[in-house]
């Protein structure tokens, strides 16, 4: 299938909030129904949603209930039959989901604190472990995250192979395989399961808190690591966050609803924007589909590959 014109598709959404979002759509809809990618553990994330679960039900009047994905592929096959409304999603999650149905768009994407909405993949090893590269890494195991996470599989992956590195072959690493979670991978590496992961992190600020946002600032947060206890031996370009996503059928009084409240939740409730968003973000940024053509170029080239 040919992609569709990306300017066709982009939102076009207003910075301002409305007065009013209108009542119409709650005759269609009986609950507002949002998808949690995986990558930590499931009472952790739950955890971490409840206050924004109830304040966003307040908000729009009808329930909001929260579902937990074991993977990321559960909340992008949720999106594309309907039974799920909203996700943040990865960009690569996104790219793929899009691809495979046409019938999702980008809502609002977090902002960093330099006021970027792009992060970065990481390579993470343990600090006794004696890798300083990934030239090290030869002879040695890696944990990826996710077939559909951008910093945890599509984008070191081609970053690999653009170095001429085959990561399934056996010969440059001694084994490869997904952790579930960017969170278990961690957590592999330092139970000696792994040698080495790959995460998501904003690669700004300080590293020895875990940066500013993503899974190694969560993890320190949570006590769960100590940054002295890693090396970051690889950081790749910079990659667009990814993007709050709504179903497209679902009704546009919803959509703008949804957009009005997460515009506002780092204004009203930084405590909770920050619980979500794992770290200290400054905000959302409308996101459009523009943001990640070069992502769902990545996706379809990979798919292209992988079919012959």
């Amino acid at each position: 299938m040919r992609r569709r014109g990306f300017t066709s598709l982009t939102l076009a959404l207003t910075l301002a909030p409305r007065l009013t979002w209108g009542q119409d759509w709650k005759a269609q809809v009986k609950e507002f129904r949002i998808g949690l990618l995986g990558g930590e553990n499931t009472q952790d994330r739950l955890k971490r949603y409840d206050a924004y679960q109830k304040l966003l039900q307040d908000k729009l009047g009808v329930p909001v209930k929260m579902f937990p994905a074991a993977d990321y592929a559960g909340v992008m096959q949720g999106l594309a039959s309907g039974q799920l409304d909203a996700t943040e999603f990865s960009p690569s999650a996104f790219a793929g989901t899009w691809l495979d149905c046409h019938c999702v768009e980008p809502v609002v994407v977090p902002q960093e604190k330099d006021g970027s909405i792009f992060y970065i993949a990481a390579m993470v090893v343990r600090k006794d472990s004696g890798i300083g590269s990934i030239d090290d890494m030869k002879g040695h195991s890696l944990a990826f995250t996710d077939p559909n996470s951008a910093s945890g599989y599509l984008i070191p992956s081609a970053t690999l192979r653009a170095k001429g590195i085959d990561i399934g072959d056996g010969k440059y690493f001694t084994r490869t395989g997904f952790s579930g979670g960017a969170e278990q991978g961690v957590i592999a590496v330092l139970n000696r399961q792994y040698d080495a992961c790959v995460v998501w992190t904003s690669g700004l600020g300080d590293q020895s808190a875990g940066f500013t946002r993503g899974v190694l600032r969560s993890m320190v947060d949570k006590g769960m690591l100590k940054m002295a206890d890693v090396d970051v031996i690889w950081r790749s370009a910079k990659v667009p966050n990814g993007p709050w996503t709504v179903r497209s059928a679902l009704p546009s009084g919803l959509k703008q609803a949804f957009h009005d409240f997460m515009r506002d939740l780092p204004l009203s409730h930084k405590d909770i924007y920050d619980s979500i968003e794992q770290g200290t973000g400054v905000g959302y940024q409308d996101a459009s589909l523009d943001i990640y053509k070069e992502m769902i170029e990545m996706r379809e080239t990979e798919r292209r590959a992988n079919r012959q």
